[in-house]
């Protein structure tokens, strides 16, 4: 159809001039008339059956044109990008840079594309090795230990406290005599084996008994999230409401029963199988993290586009929040801690960012040169094994499942992984 001169930019851009005659434009022009006298039917012609010439009398050849515009440009975009298998992200900017009734149309688009893997490392011979380690009995007995712990149960007990009890106390910290915002809590529980945030506290409780009020001053931590307390001293106000006692259960064949095994042998050897195959797992994680870090490293990439580089930050800080809320934090205070901005963390956060999304572009590459393929069975197993999960009820969920936008982010998923195992099996060695 159309003339068009492609352009590469930097920062992964391109650039794609037309120029479209008045008779290549002719078919969208047509339409535009009979659309407009559709939305504005003209006097004596039924809807969308004015002419050309009725069309531009009544409101302007110029409308006709700039209505046709909007398909043109679609059309002779997406038609060039296709031929030419020029791979965009996101919409492009357009500019017109001549629309003149009956006359040639010329515009411009600029797009992001996709950034390319320039040069790969070798990546069939093996690049990494796994560091596998043997969990220790002792590790084992710590973990036992950890389960015991767990399981402990409270008592209430009416005697000064120890250093291994729970304190119940009622809580208030003053700045000057001031309520410290947050600082005010009831039936707040301490464990005074454990350190508390801020030191000395649990050592202050040591001794105390059921009803005692005591109070003292002591210094917040200097890496404290409210920069009004950090390294500052406060005055505490607590009651004393109860005394716990935690007593852990025996480690005996009762407590091993109670976990679903025989006896305390065979307790430990559990552990120990369990903990050798958590470690082993990392072990593999990590060379797996490994050769990608290396073959990133190793691999030359055309230049990232800021909007690719802004859209991974922005979806890092994201997962940052949601794994903060997880644990019960927030990021203000998180950001407090590290005594940085919001903006200042997302800049932390490029470089990081940018592996990423060399990472995924060196997999893509990858899986396209190796011919790696998902099968429609594979898709439709993985979907499957998802609806399963998911109850027959929840409509809205199971919609947005069996999608056709869904079914492609599966298959994308599965081709990745198939990729990263293609990888470990070229370029981790594995230990004899």
């Amino acid at each position: 159809m159309g003339k068009f001169q492609i352009t590469d930019l930097p920062k992964s851009q391109v650039q794609i001039k037309f120029t479209v005659t008045p008779e290549e434009a002719k078919p969208f022009v047509d339409q535009a008339v009979t659309d407009i006298s559709m939305q504005k039917p003209i006097r004596g012609f039924r809807p969308g059956k004015a002419t050309y010439a009725d069309v531009a009398r009544e409101y302007g050849e110029m409308l006709i044109w700039e209505t046709a515009l909007e398909r043109i440009v679609r059309a002779e975009y997406v038609k060039t990008i296709l031929e030419h298998d020029i791979d965009t992200l996101g919409s492009p900017g357009i500019s017109v840079d001549k629309l003149v009734p009956n006359q040639e149309i010329e515009f411009t688009a600029t797009a992001t594309v996709m950034p390319k893997a320039i040069e790969l490392m070798n990546y069939s011979q093996p690049l990494v090795e796994i560091k596998k380690r043997s969990v220790t009995e002792a590790e084992a007995d710590q973990a036992i230990e950890e389960l015991r712990r767990m399981r402990r149960t409270e008592a209430a007990v009416n005697r000064a406290a120890t250093a291994e009890d729970m304190v119940m106390v009622d809580l208030e910290i003053l700045k000057e005599k001031v309520p410290v915002e947050g600082g005010t809590s009831r039936d707040y529980r301490v464990l005074l084996s454990e350190p508390h945030y801020i030191p000395g506290f649990a050592e202050k409780l040591i001794g105390a008994k059921k009803g005692d009020k005591l109070e003292f001053t002591l210094e917040f931590p200097k890496e404290h999230y409210t920069k009004q307390l950090a390294g500052q001293p406060a005055d505490f106000k607590v009651e004393v409401k109860e005394i716990f006692e935690l007593k852990k259960p025996e480690l005996n064949e009762a407590f091993a029963k109670s976990l679903g095994i025989e006896s305390v042998d065979e307790l430990r050897k559990v552990m120990l199988r369990n903990l050798q195959e958590e470690s082993d797992q990392k072990a593999e994680e990590a060379a797996e993290i490994e050769l990608l870090e290396k073959l990133v490293k190793g691999s030359r990439f055309s230049e990232l586009p800021d909007n690719l580089v802004n859209a991974e930050v922005h979806r890092m800080l994201h997962e940052l929040e949601d794994g903060l809320e997880e644990q019960g934090m927030n990021m203000e205070h998180y950001l407090s801690s590290l005594k940085k901005t919001r903006d200042q963390l997302m800049l932390d956060f490029v470089p990081r960012a940018m592996d990423r999304i060399r990472t995924a572009i060196l997999i893509r590459e990858i899986a396209k040169r190796e011919d790696i393929k998902v099968t429609e069975e594979e898709i439709d197993h993985e979907l499957d094994h998802i609806l399963e999960r998911i109850k027959p009820n929840d409509k809205e969920t199971r919609e947005r499942i069996t999608s056709a936008n869904y079914r492609d982010y599966i298959a994308a998923q599965l081709r990745n992984r198939k990729t990263l195992n293609f990888l470990k099996e070229k370029g981790i060695k594995k230990n004899q």
